[in-house]
């Protein structure tokens, strides 16, 4: 009996009926295939990547001195493998400021003494030094509490959250798709009805803007705010800090008005120091911390590098994903791992020495973690900008990008965001990795990542399905996405795959086919970041 997501591939098949005269002439080079798992497989350098960008040279947030470090050895990496006009080419518009994390130490002094796992957001000011003072709870939801807690709270820690919950964990958190879960993620979903849309920016109803909030602690002269970090095991989520700029950069802009430091404690710290205060126990917080910023070059940059074609040079396949991670941890699994995981497929495509008719682009991408905004840059300047939808000659040529960045975890299928022709190619492309598990394909777009700069102004962008692994309960924006979360085996199948995938849209007869094209889009609107 046939399995649902049997059936739904048959359906999507079913749904590309024109496209059927192509497919029966889709074919495989299987020796080509052959070769590109010997190298992966048997040779594979990608684990030595990943401990370089990780270990070696750390958190890379956008702008700051360790994001252009590892750049750097990007582009001499990528050289050694003998790519062709490998750069790192500037963006348009100026991203901001970068910042870095110079020490972060935090200690409760009293009533008993303990160090506390703690992080500062990025683009926030440190304290200055080592600085003690008391805890106070100061949880501001409205103008009642603002008159409540005005003059009150100079020179303290403040704690602005209640606690959080922390519950056992009975069910292992890593996680890999079963077929049932293939199953029903290769199904098309119908959606109902418009759904309410949630009230931004007020907090409670009766409630303060968050900024109004921030800017009462920033007056009230509070030392920090101190807030609890998703999380358990100590393991702290932790990103951007709040600003007052009301301008595109918001807290990364140098003009930017002053704001009051803003560190992220692990739960069960956090929650141990407010239930100390509930029993009306003074508690004493001693931190040094010490962050720096870096004003003299506001714009960013992308990483790119090419393999170029033989008879069809002038037309590109594009392989990306994004370079820059947030600060507490390494990046590793968002996102050395997918950078890594392109440098490898350039690496293998160059190694086998197997010939492309198109040109093969590697993007590395900054500021995705603020809004996609690198490949968004890079795809305004190189095709089209999405708010008028006017195209540059290079539109016409581009034959498809492909992307990685939902972790370590190995690809099983792809999303085909809603492009209905592609799907019996990319059936026909799976056949040689149905042994490693990739054998789904999904209609369904997926959000918050690259492609979608490509896929909003009509070029084909793809992003692969991962094994979550950890992704969600462990790594994804957290002090623990270090280098020893990523499972090596899944990373070298991800390099063969997306080898593969680009040796074939590199050397077919047409490009890939595409969706029509899509409206312009306003500007200003930017989707988050993976």
């Amino acid at each position: 009996m046939k399995t649902l997501r049997t059936m739904s591939i048959v359906l999507i098949i079913l749904l590309a009926i024109p496209m059927a005269a192509q497919v029966q002439q889709e074919r495989i080079d299987l020796d080509a295939i052959y070769r590109i798992k010997d190298e992966g497989f048997n040779r594979s350098q990608i684990m030595d990547t990943m401990s370089w960008l990780c270990d070696v040279y750390g958190a890379r947030l956008t702008n700051s001195p360790n994001i252009k470090a590892a750049a750097d050895w990007v582009r001499k990496k990528l050289t050694e493998y003998e790519l062709v006009n490998v750069k790192l080419e500037p963006w348009t518009n100026p991203f901001g400021r970068g910042w870095s994390n110079e020490k972060t130490m935090a200690q409760v002094t009293a009533p008993t003494s303990f160090p506390v796992i703690a992080y500062p957001k990025a683009w926030t000011p440190g304290t200055g030094g080592t600085v003690s003072g008391d805890v106070t709870i100061a949880i501001v939801n409205t103008p009642a509490d603002l008159e409540k807690y005005k003059g009150k709270l100079r020179g303290k820690y403040v704690m602005t959250a209640a606690p959080l919950a922390i519950a056992a964990r009975f069910e292992p958190q890593g996680h890999r798709y079963a077929e049932p879960e293939l199953d029903q993620l290769s199904m098309q979903t119908v959606g109902g009805g418009r759904g309410g849309g949630g009230q931004r920016g007020g907090g409670p109803q009766g409630g303060i803007p968050a900024s109004d909030r921030l800017k009462f602690y920033t007056d009230e002269g509070v030392v920090a705010t101190l807030e609890p970090g998703r999380g358990d095991d100590g393991t702290v989520f932790v990103q951007g800090g709040a600003g007052l700029s009301t301008g595109p950069m918001g807290v990364r802009d140098p003009k930017s008005p002053p704001v009051v430091p803003q560190i992220v404690l692990a739960a069960e710290h956090y929650n141990r120091i407010y239930r100390t205060l509930e029993r009306n126990q003074p508690v004493k917080f001693e931190a040094n911390v010490q962050n720096k910023f870096y004003d003299d070059d506001l714009t960013s940059f992308n990483i790119v590098g090419e393999i170029p074609g033989t008879d069809k040079a002038d037309e590109i396949v594009m392989i990306g994903a994004h370079f820059d991670s947030w600060h507490t941890g390494t990046g590793a699994t968002d996102n050395a791992a997918g950078s890594a995981v392109m440098m490898e497929a350039m690496r293998i495509l160059k190694a086998t020495g197997l010939k492309m008719r198109r040109t093969v682009r590697i993007g590395l991408w900054t500021g995705e973690e603020q809004g996609l905004i690198g490949s968004r840059e890079y795809v305004s300047a190189h095709f089209a900008d999405r708010a008028d939808m006017k195209l540059k000659p290079e539109h016409s040529k581009f034959a498809g990008y492909f992307n990685v960045d939902n972790g370590t975890g190995a690809i099983r299928g792809v999303y085909l965001q809603g492009n209905e022709a592609v799907a019996p190619i990319f059936q026909r492309w799976m056949e040689p990795f149905k042994n490693i598990g990739m054998d789904t394909l999904t209609i369904r777009n997926t959000g918050g990542t690259d492609h979608q700069s490509f896929d909003a102004v009509g070029l084909p962008g793809f992003q692969f399905i991962q094994d979550e692994i950890e992704y969600n309960s462990r790594t994804h924006h957290s002090n623990m996405d270090v280098f020893d979360r990523i499972q090596a085996a899944d990373m070298m199948k991800n390099a063969v795959i997306v080898a593969s995938f680009v040796y074939n849209a590199a050397t077919r007869d047409p490009i890939l086919p595409r969706k029509p094209l899509p409206k312009p889009q306003p500007q200003g609107q930017r989707g988050g970041g993976n």
